[in-house]
C-alpha cells in the first residue's frame, strides 16, 4: 500500500450554482485545452458517462491501474439510505469505476466499506452491491477479524486498526460523496476513509482535523472521483429529507486528496481553507488547496 505513486491533481467547474473565487473562475475557464489536466470536473445526465470522462481527461484509467493489479474502490456506503437521498456514492459511478479498472487490466477489483449501519442493509438500499457486482466487482462485507494494527506515525494517529485489504491493495480509488457533517463541516474525500479504519473511530473526532490529514498520509488513494450527481446540503451525513439533496450532476477527479477536498468545498460555498483538515493537509504538505496553481478541465456532456 505504501508505494503507491501519488499525482498532484485538482479540479474546477463552473455553472452549476456553486461559488468560488473568481480568480480561480478566471483560471479554469482560460485553461489551455491541450495542456495536461491535474484535475477534471465534467457534468451530464449520464453518472457513468460523466465518470469516464473525467478519468478520460486525467490520462484515463491505464494511468492509474495496471495489469494484475489488485484495486480496491471504496465508496460511502455508511448509511441505510437509497442513492435519492445522497447519504452514500452513486452507484452508477462505482459501477463504471470497476467496469474501468477491470478494463486496464486489473486482476480483482473489491468494493468495501466499513459502514455506520447495518452493513447488508446499507450494501442494498445504496443500490451499489447490485451495481457493483453487476459490473464484474468482488463485493465485500468488512469483517473485525481482518483488521490490522498499523503504525501509522501521525500527529495525532500513531496506531490504529486499517483494513486488510486496503493495505494489500495495489491501488486504492476512493469514491466519496459530498455531503455536509456536523463534526467536520464537510465530508469528502479525506473523511471517507475512515472507512478503511477498525475500532472505536467516533474517538477521532476529537481531533478530526489533524487525524484525516494522518490517515489520508498513510493510506494515500490513487484516484480520487468526487460523486456530486446528488449532493447532501443539509443534515449530514446521514440524512433525512429529500429537501436537503441538490442534484448536480457532477463528477470531480484528480489525485491530489488537498486539492480534491478544496474544490469540493465550493460546492457548498466555501473554500478549501474554511475546512480544518484541507488546511492542515495544506500545511503539511499532503497537497495543496491553492486551486490557482493548478491546471483545471472542466466539460459537459
Amino acid at each position: 500500500m505504501m508505494n503507491r505513486r501519488i499525482f498532484l491533481s485538482t479540479v474546477f467547474f463552473a455553472g452549476l450554482g456553486f461559488s468560488a473565487p473568481r480568480k480561480i473562475l478566471r483560471l479554469a475557464l482560460a485553461a489551455d485545452a491541450s495542456a495536461p489536466a491535474d484535475i477534471a470536473v465534467v457534468s451530464g445526465l449520464s453518472p457513468e458517462t460523466i465518470t469516464r470522462s473525467a478519468v478520460e481527461i486525467l490520462g484515463g484509467m491505464s494511468r492509474f491501474v495496471g495489469r494484475g493489479d489488485r484495486v480496491v474502490v471504496k465508496p460511502n456506503i455508511g448509511w441505510d439510505r437509497p442513492p435519492e437521498m445522497a447519504a452514500t456514492t452513486n452507484p452508477h459511478v462505482v459501477a463504471e469505476l470497476v467496469r474501468l479498472a477491470l478494463s486496464a487490466g486489473a486482476n480483482k477489483v473489491t468494493v468495501l466499506d466499513n459502514t455506520v449501519s447495518d452493513p447488508r442493509r446499507c450494501y442494498t438500499q445504496s443500490g451499489i452491491a447490485a451495481a457493483a457486482a453487476a459490473a464484474g466487482a468482488a463485493v465485500s462485507y468488512v469483517e473485525d477479524r481482518r483488521f490490522i494494527d498499523a503504525t501509522l506515525g501521525g500527529t495525532i494517529l500513531k496506531r490504529w486498526p486499517i483494513y486488510r485489504d486496503i493495505l494489500e491493495a495495489d491501488k486504492l480509488i476512493n469514491v466519496p460523496i459530498a455531503k455536509t457533517h456536523g463534526t467536520s463541516i464537510l465530508t469528502l474525500g479525506m473523511k471517507n476513509l475512515m472507512g478503511v479504519m477498525g475500532g472505536w473511530r467516533s474517538r477521532i473526532h476529537q481531533r478530526i482535523d489533524e487525524s484525516l490529514v494522518d490517515l489520508a498520509f498513510f493510506v494515500k488513494p490513487t484516484l480520487v472521483v468526487l460523486d456530486a450527481v446528488r449532493i447532501l446540503r443539509n443534515n449530514g451525513p446521514q440524512g433525512s429529507r429529500i429537501e436537503d439533496v441538490s442534484k448536480l450532476d457532477t463528477v470531480i477527479a484528480g489525485v491530489d486528496q488537498v486539492a480534491v477536498d478544496s474544490l469540493g468545498a465550493s460546492l457548498f460555498g466555501m473554500e478549501g481553507r474554511d475546512l480544518g483538515y484541507v488546511r492542515i493537509g495544506h500545511e503539511r504538505g499532503l497537497g495543496t488547496m491553492d486551486l490557482a496553481r493548478l491546471v483545471v478541465r472542466r466539460k459537459r456532456i
